[in-house]
């Protein structure tokens, strides 16, 4: 049996007039004997990043853009952004897409034209869809003469794929050939595919930053990256009088200018990590010496009146530097 998938990118609204669009174009296919298969983007977000799979049981592909305010929406790019990443691109190259492009405010040109070249970049076939801008949706509705245009477009778009018509050469794609190639692994179809599996579980995907910071900070190690007062005095500290504030993820990183040496703490929802090394992007960068910064991880000063009398620089967000002494509670 010949199948179609229709990707609907819209909030799913009552008074969406692409709703109508799509149920006219399911009505003719159902004539047709084509059968006819509606993903709804908004019901499954998480789901998103496996659909590319979908295109395999598939002849043909219509994507709907509702436009209400400004380009395609946020779950057709990230749909696209999915096939781009994790389809297979020979499955793609062999299916003809319809883009359907409804407007109830500006923009369904626009809108149109990024389907187009979204399809196009991923190689696949384009067929003359629907662009249409709605200001009534009950006047749109009970038009026949609109109606009539709906089907018209359907019974082509059958011809089109069913017959594999063929279709003048783009540029686009010889762009696409020669320079735009996705930044990715060497991945065959099925680990793409696997890998989108992965990317939609957010456990497996929080367990692997866990994995790789607990590995980053062995290979540091291992490469002499830590320096000998790892787990020494000051790391002891930090982590014994560590309060954990729910919540709330900062990061720290503090320049003890006459040892040379750069401590990093990050702090998130209540958990600590601190070690001697380098972070790209900290909250607030701190800067003194290591008779400053025992007399405050001794409890004979606080952070910020070191940071008051002029002892310590910092660099940052100051909320955040008021932070610290409610993380870190050294007493005399």
């Amino acid at each position: 049996m010949i199948n179609v998938n229709i990707y609907y990118g819209g909030r799913g609204l009552i008074e969406d007039p692409a709703n109508y669009v799509m149920s006219k174009l399911i009505q003719v296919f159902d004539e047709l004997n084509v059968g006819v298969k509606k993903y709804n983007l908004f019901e499954d977000i998480r789901g998103i990043s496996v659909l590319p799979k979908t295109l395999k049981d598939t002849d043909a592909v219509i994507l709907t853009a509702s436009v209400e305010w400004l380009g395609i929406g946020g779950l057709l790019q990230q749909f696209l952004d999915s096939c781009w990443l994790y389809g297979d691109k020979d499955t793609i190259k062999r299916l003809y897409m319809m883009p359907v492009s409804v407007s109830t405010t500006y923009g369904e040109k626009e809108a149109y034209n990024t389907l187009v070249k979204a399809w196009e970049l991923l190689g696949g076939k384009i067929y003359d869809g629907i662009s249409v801008y709605v200001n009534n949706y009950a006047s749109f509705e009970m038009n026949s003469d609109y109606a009539y245009l709906i089907e018209k477009k359907a019974e082509n778009f059958y011809r089109v794929f069913t017959k594999k018509i063929v279709s003048f050469p783009s540029s686009t794609n010889a762009v696409l050939d020669n320079v735009v190639q996705p930044k990715s692994l060497n991945l065959t179809p099925q680990e793409s595919e696997q890998l989108s599996m992965y990317v939609s579980n957010d456990q497996y995907v929080k367990k692997q930053k866990e994995d790789i910071k607990e590995l980053s900070q062995m290979f540091r190690g291992m490469m002499g990256d830590k320096s000998p007062y790892d787990k020494g005095p000051y790391i002891e500290t930090f982590e014994n009088h560590f309060h954990p504030v729910p919540g709330i993820a900062l990061s720290f990183l503090i320049e003890i200018a006459d040892i040379g040496n750069t401590i990093v703490i990050e702090t998130d929802n209540g958990n600590l990590d601190c070690y001697y090394g380098e972070k790209h992007d900290p909250d607030i960068i701190l800067r003194t010496n290591s008779k400053v910064l025992d007399k405050i991880v001794s409890g004979q000063s606080t952070l910020q009146g070191t940071f008051l009398s002029g002892d310590l620089t910092a660099k940052g967000d100051f909320k955040i530097l008021r932070m610290f002494d409610s993380l870190f509670q050294f007493k005399k």
